[in-house]
């Protein structure tokens, strides 16, 4: 079975059990902090892939690391995966979980990419458009690049809406190459 199938199952597990407890949101605050700490530390991904690390000092350090941080289900899902030999998946079982959780209160991520920063007010008129276009709530994050001239281009799981002047441009040149548009 592929990483991410066994990695989605351990997630999804996770999440029937944070919602049965009624604990979603503390359990997703303490993954965000799993996640967090792992992508600021990847020498910690790698401590927990290496097989040559037994398993009793891999669970020794991430008790030391989150026993004192997260509720105790959330550190006994950890040392569950430890059990199962599956802590190298924790970094993709984490990020999955998130993305379960979003999907479960319909959320949907964001990405805006625009030539410069958007206003508060900008921001929200593209919060709202979007959330009524995706019918969903909107979590954005923005990212500038100066190569797009102008416009935004906002990515949606995989569909990309591209309203940057760079690619008006682009579509505009080909309109001339192929004959179809004049100058009248």
């Amino acid at each position: 079975m592929s990483e991410y199938k066994v990695s989605r199952r351990y997630a999804t597990s996770l999440l029937e059990s944070a919602i049965e407890k009624n604990m979603l949101n503390s359990i997703a605050r303490d993954i965000e902090l799993v996640v967090s700490t792992l992508d600021a530390n990847r020498q910690l991904i790698l401590a927990l892939s290496n097989p040559v690390i037994k398993s009793n000092l891999k669970l020794k350090v991430l008790e030391e690391i989150f026993k004192s941080r997260v509720n105790p289900d959330t550190m006994n899902f950890l040392k569950f995966l430890v059990e199962k030999n599956r802590e190298d998946l924790l970094d993709n079982i984490s990020k999955i979980f998130l993305e379960l959780h979003d999907e479960h209160l319909g959320i949907v991520n964001v990405e805006v990419i625009s030539a410069a920063a958007f206003s508060d007010e900008q921001s929200e008129q593209l919060r709202s458009n979007l959330e009524k276009f995706l019918n969903k709530k909107v979590r954005l994050s923005f990212k500038i690049n100066k190569e797009i001239i102008g416009g935004f281009i906002a990515k949606v799981n995989d569909t990309v809406f591209d309203a940057s002047l760079i690619h008006q441009l682009e579509l505009l040149k080909t309109q001339f190459l192929k004959g179809g548009a004049s100058l009248n």
